[in-house]
């Protein structure tokens, strides 16, 4: 068994709060880091790949793995817009000797750690205010004003279980976040 099996690392955060960036900054650092690739019942955006950036999967076949107790954690995120992690995601990772590293919402974050109480790491990205999360996913520019509210909606309830998580980070700064977010993978893993 490898050093790292069953260990894993969550991170989330409400959409916009900048867990993908912190996400990619940690597997640069970290060769001991392998991203753990969701399922996702959505169309690829123009620049997404399946296999590297999601497994997408049709709705039937995403249900069909749900009914066999493949998934890890998986939740609607949206109506009719299934997310997941794939227990074989996992077990590919951990059969590389490394440490899957989870960019996931709060509801699987909390379920994963659910399932691995005792070698899960928990860390949750906290915006600076909703106004700048606000701000933030405006900048993006791929929302319009109803998805936009909805996401600012969403993010304001997932704030909420902040505290679930082992830690929480306040991504005021990205650099700052980033560092103390390395800091407390060390102390996880201990290197």
């Amino acid at each position: 068994m490898g050093k790292f099996q069953n260990r894993i690392i969550i991170i989330t955060a409400p959409s916009g709060a900048g867990k993908t960036s912190i996400t990619r900054h940690l597997l640069s650092v970290f060769p001991q880091l392998a991203f753990s690739i969701s399922a996702a019942t959505r169309q690829p955006r123009s620049y997404e790949k399946h296999g590297v950036d999601y497994y997408f999967l049709e709705l039937e076949e995403f249900r069909k793995k749900i009914k066999g107790g493949d998934f890890a954690e998986w939740e609607m995120v949206y109506e009719g817009k299934y997310y997941g992690t794939l227990k074989s995601e996992l077990q590919r990772i951990w059969d590389n000797e490394q440490c899957p590293l989870l960019d996931i919402d709060v509801k699987g974050a909390i379920h994963v750690q659910q399932q691995y109480p005792e070698t899960s790491l928990s860390i949750f990205i906290e915006p600076p205010s909703v106004e700048e999360l606000r701000r933030r996913l405006e900048s993006r520019g791929t929302e319009t004003a109803e998805t936009l509210q909805a996401r600012v909606n969403k993010a304001a309830y997932e704030i909420s279980f902040k505290n679930h998580f082992d830690r929480v980070i306040i991504n005021d700064d990205l650099d700052v976040a980033c560092h103390q977010a390395e800091a407390i993978i060390r102390d996880f893993l201990h290197i």
